[in-house]
């Protein structure tokens, strides 16, 4: 008989202790691991990583094989693994229905359960009495199964557990907006059950939705029927959550060592070196100590000072676990595996040499990982004073599983039993590696001949759609429904994807579908969802950040495909020739570059070969999949008001199931035109003159709603008068609104008793001059008898109000009237398809949102995802009910979205967005720069095309200086506004036009009826002292107002609050105060933390007052690092302000001023030259604020000479 060689004795003594450390925890029966002897619950990822160390033990066997006995060793070995993981699987799938629910709840109520009876998979515990919801330890077993699966070991029987697995890929892909209990069960750090947003949850589910995509469950046995299916967009939306995260760990935790899996080994989630280094330099900075790292910082698990006899901690307690949180060696295991990994010799060295000396050894050689080291009670004292200078003593389970297992994984793999590439078969370890170029495929596809002959007269050669028979084209929408059938089951009552929407990277594959091949155009191009896709600039705008996306986002094989449409939207006006903006896309897009992408632009048929394939074998005949199963499957989105491509269907008798599906979601109800055109007889005078509309529409609301209302002289609140668009004023809120000359009386019809006459009204449509007036006179009828009212025009049955504004709407997008557009959208309640993803992203990215303007009670706070309709809701009821500031909101939500994807540094030290601030202050810099009253602005501002609006959103978010100028471009004159042209200055502060000398001629076009009136002051006589302060007046009070509606603050500003309120009783604000007990819960980079000041700043409506209460508490917390231990009790941060400012105004009048120079803000009592004053210098705020706080805390300062300065 061979002698045993040297290696297999070793591999012998690891298998012994994997025996006797891991394995005697087993149960025979369901093959699940109890934590220990005496408890006998068993935690699923727990569970995934004690199993590990048997997993490698077994490949190690197979590699290491002297003698057949090891052959056998290594098949036990992996049959242990397997058992353990499908004992998971049954636990998991004992609660099917709550994987169901969960779906579309994502509720902490219907999740599955964290831990399970390890004798019989039954639940343990309530589903309330414990923080179940626990997204890394699904993800978890999701990603090892994948690893497990592509190692070789069979896990999954039937193709019924297959699709089981399938809906978990749905359950863990929306871990990006999940608030959840994390890995350490408890969310929030106060440890009162509060779930939130976990780096380390959303890390682990994008690995293990990139580890499961497209992998074959049945191994090398499996078909198409046993392969997952990911969205990529899904996992793109977790990688852009979670750099906007790290190094954080969430909103309580400003860093936590569970980030070490997310990071390296297991789930190497993050793809950016840099910020895994920053996170580990963090995690070895903050928490490393001389046993092992902490988990994250005040966490008081098991250290002497917690009260065992509650679950829960008081928020101020938190201060006493400082400096003495017990340190977990499990996280040594991580570093020494990461060290193997990065192939870094040293850290190998020193991890193992530092482990050696914390474990504890028995009499039989036995080596056991304790669970944590805690300081002795006798000994906190000590601790606190002398951090890691006192001897710590073992506490909690021995061995603690998880812990002894990647100790034995780290052994096997530093003594070189295993490779790394063994551990991880799935390559995740080099996603920090270099990516290779993307080159974006784009095919421009004419709808029709008639637009592919437009196209050819300017020298473009493009396919139409039908043209490209047999590939097939078809809008987003339909793939999204075609994903509704993935993963149902019939048998376990699971009913596939939920309806989401699919992103750019999504339609940018080919699929094959029942064997043929399919491409999708991307969402942005669909028509009928919302106006953004009826603006052609927009649309350009649009393509050049998706293909953008694209370039840094793609991550599969071969190279992306864009299939670009050119639709009759997309002609001018008299559909004669193409838009130009279109035009001049199509031109840079053969040039090879458009907005800093490689694109590659030919024919779909060229890509097929370059382009990357799915296979959605669920559609397959044979699969049980029926695509009309249920009744109102087919009819179930709401989009059928516009066909998709028609000449993409051919002989209609040859068509299958899928063509009548599709055809059925498509299922076009012809628009057929009822409206009569507006009339051009002149003769008649106007049915709504400007004055009486609104009035007349307010009489006619009151009376609907039951109130009386006088038809003499009107004049009611401003709330009520919003509800109608002619008399929106976002500047200047008036309290009341006088009524002007009362000449042509309106000749509204009424009915015998005195009501309006709504037939008389049906007929006066055919009156209108304007597409405005037949609006105004559908609203009325919507108002009074509700969209569904059959208006019989022209003794037309089933004409509803309904259909007549949809089509009004169509109208309007062709003549490109935006305010009305935006009118009609809010009157028929439409919302941007995509309104909660976008607010889900802000939010994921630590965003918080309010609607409406403040102060509180009208202004709704948003700090966590909602589902769309009570979205909706809420913008209607924060909007007061008027429906265009309720749909600018949205429009603006989603610009907001776009940049905070594609620029996320404009967003830096913002907390939070107020919406209807920013609304405000963009009408205020229309009025500024057109020198316009607030109502003239208000409605160019609604006026503004999509893309113009995003451009205006995007410099007030940038701070860059610009200028607006009204433009009369030939055409536009039938708009019921001006247009306007934005431009960013140039470095001389004139716009290139001004430069240039165009401006004499077009000041000399301006309309001369506005009257120039400061939009800040009232009086006239603000406007004597103009010529002398040149165009630079007003410049820092429209950046505080600016800064103050975009609430952003000075970089490490939150920090250094925290440092103030540690020598302060509190800072008072407006009224409120801010306690410096905060410190004792939260840390100083704590989310958390930021959102308190925050919100205690927000209770200050006006933008400009809360920049200097800013900059007066910057000033303020220069102090914090002097040597002075207190500087008193609470600090009134408004009077110290108030002092600045009398300061000012002294040393104004010994200067001789007066007049206007000196005139306060009516609400603040600030005087207007001390907001509009520069911040540094002689006369700058900040050396006034200094003054106001030397005279302020005279008595707590060191009294030597130097603390004037």
């Amino acid at each position: 008989m061979r002698s045993r060689s040297n290696s297999g004795v070793r591999l012998d003594g690891y298998a012994r202790l994997v025996q006797r450390t891991i394995l005697c925890h087993q149960n025979p029966v369901t093959g699940l691991l109890s934590a220990s002897t005496d408890h006998k619950d068993a935690w699923v990822r727990d569970n995934v990583y004690s199993i590990l160390a048997v997993w490698g033990l077994g490949m190690a066997y197979r590699k290491n094989a002297d003698r057949d006995e090891d052959k056998a060793k290594a098949y036990e070995l992996e049959q242990n693994v397997v058992k353990l993981m499908r004992g998971l699987l049954q636990c998991m799938m004992r609660q099917v229905d709550k994987v169901e629910k969960f779906k579309c709840t994502q509720s902490t109520k219907d999740c599955l359960h964290a831990k399970y009876n390890s004798a019989t998979c039954a639940t343990v515990v309530g589903d309330d009495q414990w923080g179940h919801l626990q997204v890394d330890a699904t993800s978890l077993y999701l990603l090892f199964l994948a690893q497990m699966t592509a190692s070789g070991l069979r896990i999954i029987f039937t193709l019924d557990e297959v699709t089981f697995i399938q809906n978990l890929v749905f359950y863990i892909e929306a871990a990006y907006k999940v608030a959840d209990y994390g890995i350490w069960e408890r969310g929030d750090k106060t440890n009162q059950g509060i779930p939130e947003l976990n780096a380390s949850s959303v890390g682990m589910a994008k690995a293990a939705l990139e580890a499961i995509d497209e992998l074959d469950l049945f191994g090398a046995h499996g078909g198409h029927k046993s392969v997952i299916h990911v969205l990529p967009d899904e996992v793109e939306h977790c990688q852009s959550i979670l750099y906007s995260m790290l190094p954080r760990a969430s909103t309580s935790k400003e860093i936590d060592a569970g980030l070490l899996s997310i990071i390296s080994y297991p789930a190497f989630a993050v793809e950016d070196l840099n910020l895994v280094n920053v996170t580990k330099s963090e995690i070895i900075s903050k928490l490393q100590g001389r046993y092992g790292c902490c988990r994250f910082l005040r966490d008081g698990y098991k250290t002497p000072r917690e009260d065992p006899s509650r679950l829960h901690y008081d928020p101020a307690e938190l201060k006493l676990f400082e400096n003495i949180e017990c340190e977990w060696p499990v996280f040594w295991t991580y570093f020494l595996i990461d060290g193997v990994f990065n192939e870094d010799k040293i850290q190998v060295q020193e991890y193992r040499e530092a482990l050696e000396g914390i474990l504890i050894r028995e009499k039989n050689g036995i080596v056991l990982m304790p669970e944590l080291y805690a300081v002795p009670p006798e000994k906190v004292d000590e601790e606190y004073e002398n951090p890691h200078s006192v001897d710590r003593v073992p506490v909690g389970k021995l061995p603690h599983l998880w812990g002894q297992s990647l100790y034995v994984l780290s052994c096997l793999l530093a003594e070189g039993f295993l490779a790394a590439g063994e551990v991880d078969p799935l390559n995740r370890r080099f996603s920090t590696g270099l990516k290779p170029d993307v080159v974006v495929q784009v095919t421009v596809l004419a709808e029709s001949n008639q637009i592919k002959s437009l196209l050819q007269d300017h020298g473009i050669n493009v396919q139409s759609i039908a043209d490209i028979h047999p590939l097939r084209v078809q809008p987003a929408r339909i793939l999204s429904n075609l994903y509704t059938m993935l993963g149902r089951n019939k048998n376990m009552k699971l009913s596939g994807r939920p309806h989401r929407h699919i992103g750019v990277l999504g339609t940018s594959k080919l699929y094959v579908i029942r064997n043929q091949i399919f491409a999708f155009t991307p969402q942005f191009t669909d028509q009928h969802h919302f106006y953004l896709a009826l603006d052609n600039q927009m649309i350009v705008e649009m393509l050049k950040i998706e293909l953008a996306y694209l370039t840094s986002c793609w991550r599969m094989t071969g190279r992306p495909t864009l299939t670009f449409p050119i639709s009759h939207t997309m002609l001018v006006d008299d559909g004669t020739d193409i838009h130009p903006a279109v035009l001049a896309t199509i031109r840079k897009l053969e040039d090879g570059y458009f907005g800093g992408a490689r694109v590659k632009i030919g024919k779909l048929s060229e890509f097929l070969t370059t382009s990357f394939h799915t296979h959605l074998s669920f559609l397959d005949p044979d699969c049980d999949v029926k695509l009309f199963d249920d009744p109102n499957g087919g009819r179930s989105s709401p989009d059928s008001e516009y066909g998709g491509y028609s000449a993409d269907f051919y002989e209609k008798e040859s068509q299958d199931e899928l063509d009548q599906y599709i055809n059925d979601v498509l299922q076009s109800t012809a628009l057929k035109s009822y409206l009569p055109p507006t009339s051009k007889t002149a003769n008649q005078p106007p049915v709504f003159s400007a004055n009486h509309s609104t009035e007349e529409i307010l009489s006619i609301m009151a009376k609907t709603k039951g109130l009386e209302v006088p038809a003499v002289s009107m004049s009611l609140p401003t709330k009520v008068l919003n509800t109608h668009r002619k008399s929106l004023n976002l500047v200047d809120n008036p309290h009341f609104f006088e009524t002007k000359d009362r000449g042509n009386v309106l000749r509204l019809s009424k009915d015998a008793r005195g009501d309006l006459d709504c037939r008389k009204l049906v007929e006066q449509l055919k009156e209108c001059p304007t597409l405005h007036d037949q609006a105004d006179i559908l609203y009325i009828l919507h108002i009074l008898k509700g969209a569904d009212w059959d208006t019989e025009l022209d003794g037309q049955y089933g004409v509803t109000v309904h259909c007549l504004l949809n089509e009004l709407y169509r109208k309007a997008g062709l003549n490109q009237e935006w305010g009305l557009i935006r009118y009609i959208s809010g009157i028929l309640k439409k919302r941007v398809e995509v309104l909660a993803e976008a607010c889900t992203d802000l939010l994921s990215h630590h965003k918080q949102l309010t609607v409406g303007l403040p102060p509180e009670p009208r202004e709704k706070i948003i700090t966590a995802p909602l589902p769309p309709e009570e979205l909706i809701d809420l913008i209607y009821e924060a909007s007061g009910q008027d429906i265009s500031i309720a749909v600018l909101t949205q429009e603006i939500i989603m610009y907001l979205a776009m940049y905070v994807r594609s620029q996320p540094s404009l967003f830096v030290e913002m907390l939070r967005l107020r919406i209807g601030l920013i609304i405000q202050v963009m009408a205020t810099e229309l009025a500024r720069s057109l020198k316009c009253s607030g109502e003239e602005a208000s409605e160019s501002l609604m006026n503004l095309s999509p893309f113009d609006m995003k451009n205006l959103l995007h410099h007030i978010l940038s701070g860059k200086e610009f200028g607006v100028e009204r433009s009369l471009r030939p055409g536009d004159s039938s708009s019921s506004s001006p247009s306007i042209s934005i431009h960013e200055m140039g470095h001389s502060g004139a716009t290139k036009t001004e430069r240039s000398g165009i401006t004499k001629l077009k000041s000399e076009m301006k309309q001369r009826s506005s009257t120039p009136s400061s939009p800040t002051s009232a009086s006239p006589a603000g406007s004597s002292g103009d010529t002398s302060w040149g165009d630079r007046k007003g410049q820092w009070l429209r950046r505080r107002r600016l800064d103050g509606a975009i609430n952003r603050v000075p970089v490490g500003f939150y920090e250094k609050v925290w440092k103030i309120l540690q020598k302060c009783h509190g800072l008072s604000i407006d009224g409120y105060v801010l306690p410096s007990s905060t410190t004792r819960e939260m840390t100083p980079c704590e989310i958390k933390f930021a959102v308190h000041v925050e919100s205690v700043l927000n209770h200050v409506p006006q933008p400009e007052y809360r920049q200097l209460l800013v900059e007066a508490i910057l000033v303020l917390t220069f102090l914090s690092d002097i040597e002075v231990n207190s500087i008193g009790g609470i600090i009134c941060v408004d009077r110290i302000v108030h002092m600045a400012n009398d300061l000012f105004l002294q040393e104004l009048k010994s200067f001789g001023a007066a007049g206007s120079i000196l005139e306060k803000d009516v609400a603040t009592g600030i005087c207007h030259f001390f907001y509009d004053s520069a911040p540094s210098g002689a006369y700058g705020t900040m050396t006034y604020l200094t003054k106001a706080i030397i005279i302020y805390l005279h008595d707590f300062l060191p009294s030597t000479g130097c603390a004037m300065q």
